[in-house]
Order: C-alpha cells, then structure tokens, then sequence
C-alpha cells in the first residue's frame, strides 16, 4: 500500500471514529508521554535505579494496538514496557512505585522498569532479556490452544534489536508449524541500542520479509500513525481468532530519546531525530482530530492538566511508599500449593 493509499485510509478510519474514541487515545498517548518524563526525572535524582528505557516517540504503537484485545487475551513483551503496561490499564501509581522499587509496585518493587506484570490485567512482562520473551509467547499460546481457548490470543511485543537473537527463528517456526494464536508485533524504532537497523539485519528496514519465509502473513506500517497501527491491529487480531495462526506487524517508529538514560545518542545527529520528531505521533493525532472536529483546543488543555495531575499523584505516590521489607526477600520465591486438589 502505497502512503497516499495509506493516509486515505486513515481519513476514511477517522470519520468513523468517535470522539469518546478520540480523547480516550489522545488521553492515553499523554499518558504515557508526561509518565515516562517523570520517570527520566526519578532516575536523574537516584530513584529510580538500574536501567531505563523510555517510549517516548513509540506510544501510539501501544495505544493503538493494546486496547483491541480483550481481558482474556495476553501481552508479552521487552524491556521498553511502560508503555504497554499504562495501555493494558495498570494504574500509573502502581507503575511508578513498580520502576522506584517500593512494595506498592505491581510487583512488589522486586521486578522494576524492566520487569512490569500484572496477572489480572494478563500482562506477562516486561523482559530484560533480548528475545526472551519469545520461546514464553509461543508456550502461552500452545496452552491456551491445548487447553481448548482457542478464541484468546497472545500478543508479544519485542524490537528490531531483538531479531538477531536464535529464538526468534525458532518462534517463527514453531508458530507457523503449530498454527498458534500470536498477534507478533515489532517495534522497529531503526536502533539495537547504537547499531543502526541496516548495518545489523540483512532484511535491512523490511524486516516482516522475515516472517514470510515462516509462511506468516506479515505487514510493513507506519507506527508513529495510531489509526493506521489501530485499523491493522483490528484486521490482525481477526485472522487470528478465526484460526488463521499467528500474523506479524512491523511498526515503524523511532524513539525520541536514547536507548537508555546511560545512553548520550551520539550515535545519531540533530538533524536526523528532528526530522522523526516531525512525525510525532501525539502531535499527527491531535492536527487530525482538531481538523475533522473529534477535539478541540479545550479539550486538550484539560487533558493536559488530568494528565499531569496524575503523573504527579504517581510521583508522590512512589516516593511516599516504603521499600519492600526484608522478609519480602522470600515471598513469592515458589508457587502457592493448591489445597484443592
């Protein structure tokens, strides 16, 4: 599909689109935003520790595929994992007490900016280790295809970095061979930490090729345009539930900020981040939904404000709760029996 195709595609999709539809993303798009620049400013002060990575610049990745899925669906994903988590509905006190490692986090303070889960809201990590989430992907989708839940899913997010690993292949293959319920959703932001895209995969900026050799269907879009990233998610998440196997969607995006706070960027010149900053995604969903009457400026100021308020009752929130106490060392270490049985 060519661009013009494309933006007259997301045209058509925003006429249908209403406007409770409208503020909910642009709301969860600020979210995400005004959160992860929070987060960057508790880590410059000591407290937040360890490694961060921020999504600022990929948020209507999440947003715009996250929402489709339903309470019984799973999410699985990389160590960039804010995003997915704010998208899935973990409050963002519980995030932010999660990344200071406090004992109000959704895990206690014990898994941190890394390692975001929530077993009610089906979100299984957050994981640090590159591609790690892959081989666990395809065990909760032959699970739920054993278990006769064939109309749930799985959606397992991971980076372009995160292709060169072994087990990528692997689950590729075994997805395809088992015909397995897994939406694959690529977050190519055209960096594995400092390498660029094209001088570490020889499918250079065409990565979905890939998956075709798996016999998977599989797509190219443009990840910084939520409508584009929603309408193709909708089309990929039917096919699976229908049986089809599994799809694979490669978004193109780009992060705004360096691979981690301990990384300066230099890697990339000015020129070039202005020129993806152009493309902001929060910015391109605002001009469009002003243009077609889905938003007005009033609305934007008070999200603006909800937003930052409750960025701010996070920060507080973690920075007034205790630290997971010593004992807590050996809690949840091995699974609770089950006296039923």
């Amino acid at each position: 599909m060519t661009a013009a195709e494309n933006d007259e595609k997301t045209m058509k999709t925003l006429e249908a689109l209403e406007k409770e539809q409208a503020l909910e993303f642009y709301s969860m798009m600020i979210l995400i935003r005004r959160f992860e620049e929070a987060a960057e400013r508790l880590y410059q002060r000591g407290m937040i520790r360890g490694f961060l990575h921020t999504y600022i610049g990929e948020e209507a990745i999440a947003v715009g595929a996250i929402p489709n899925l339903r309470e019984d669906d799973y999410i699985i994903g990389h160590y960039r994992d804010h995003g997915h988590a704010l998208a899935r509905g973990l409050p963002p006190r519980t995030a932010m007490a999660e990344l200071c490692g406090k004992a109000t986090g959704s895990s206690g303070g014990k898994g941190g900016s890394m390692h975001l889960f929530d077993i009610k809201r089906h979100l299984m990590g957050g994981h640090a280790i590159v591609g790690g989430q892959f081989p666990l992907a395809v065990g909760m989708a032959l699970g739920l295809k054993m278990k006769g839940e064939l109309d749930s899913i799985v959606m397992c997010f991971f980076g372009d970095g995160a292709v060169q690993e072994g087990e990528f292949h692997e689950t590729m293959n075994l997805a395809s061979l088992w015909n397995l319920p897994i939406v694959f959703m690529l977050e190519n932001n055209l960096y594995g930490m400092g390498t660029e895209v094209n001088r570490s995969n020889a499918a250079g900026q065409n990565i979905y090729s890939t998956a075709e050799s798996y016999q998977i269907p599989a797509v190219q879009i443009d990840g910084m345009d939520l409508i584009q990233v929603r309408e193709t998610v909708i089309e990929g998440i039917s096919k699976v539930r229908e049986g089809n196997g599994p799809v694979f969607i490669e978004s193109m995006a780009y992060r705004f900020h360096g691979h981690s706070m301990a990384d300066p960027s230099n890697y990339r010149d000015n020129e070039e981040v202005e020129e993806h900053r152009a493309r902001d995604p929060i910015d391109r969903f605002k001009t469009v939904c002003i243009e077609k009457g889905l938003l007005t400026d009033a609305d934007i100021s008070r999200i603006n404000e909800e937003i930052d308020s409750t960025v701010q009752d996070a920060v507080e929130f973690a920075e007034q709760s205790p630290a997971p106490a010593p004992e807590a060392l050996f809690s949840n270490v091995y699974s609770e029996p089950d006296t039923n049985q």
